[in-house]
């Protein structure tokens, strides 16, 4: 892989590593400190779309992919309280949700390329993060999965309360599934700053960036 890429596949390894490591932190009732971080493998994918092209974004990915594995492979093996720290159905989750929802990041990406600068980055991402959220925490956390991994239901996830403790009653994954999707959505708009500027002071030919 050329050099060029290099700050990209650094990025996104990063980030995977630091998102699984800080996932396993609380923020609140709902929320992990991994959902801060996470979001920001989408940034990455769609500056490497912009300025590399779909193939290279595609080489990005995949090697976030890979760290991923690695990351669950090594977090099954830790212990905590209440067993693995990275479960088989939340490993299943997490890989298959990043690879699903990057892919189709990087599709909508390149269908919107020469629309409006924002319009690509911005939906792509809206897209991306809200299968990325469906996909991981149907996988990890309900019901309808649990022949997944019959030996460790996640029974407390399943539990039924009020959605985000106000509304009407739900399983709890799904209050933390809507608050992580609710944080990707406010970083999916805050990202495009960083996007912007990037973007412009990399491309050899800024104005044609739209």
């Amino acid at each position: 892989m050329s050099r060029p890429y290099l700050p990209g596949i650094l990025a996104m390894a990063v980030i995977v590593v630091a998102s699984n490591i800080l996932v396993q932190h609380l923020l609140g009732q709902w929320l992990t400190w991994g959902a801060l971080t996470y979001p920001f493998a989408f940034l990455v994918t769609d500056l490497m779309n912009r300025l590399y092209g779909p193939g290279p974004a595609r080489r990005v990915v995949l090697t976030g992919f890979l760290v991923g594995i690695l990351c669950s492979l090594i977090g099954s093996q830790i212990q905590g309280e209440f067993g693995p720290l990275v479960t088989l159905r939340v490993a299943i989750g997490s890989g298959t949700a990043f690879l699903a929802a990057q892919l189709m990041d990087i599709a909508v990406f390149d269908r919107l390329r020469q629309g409006r600068w924002w319009r690509a980055p911005l939906m792509s991402t809206l897209i991306g993060s809200s299968l990325d959220t469906l996909i991981f925490f149907s996988i990890a956390f309900s019901a309808t999965f649990n022949g997944l991994e019959s030996g460790n239901i996640p029974a407390w996830a399943q539990d039924s309360l009020p959605l985000l403790g106000i509304g009407p009653q739900a399983p709890l994954w799904a209050s933390l599934a809507l608050a992580d999707w609710m944080v990707k959505l406010g970083l999916a708009l805050i990202a495009l700053i960083p996007f912007r500027i990037i973007v412009t002071r990399l491309s050899a030919q800024p104005a044609k960036i739209h």
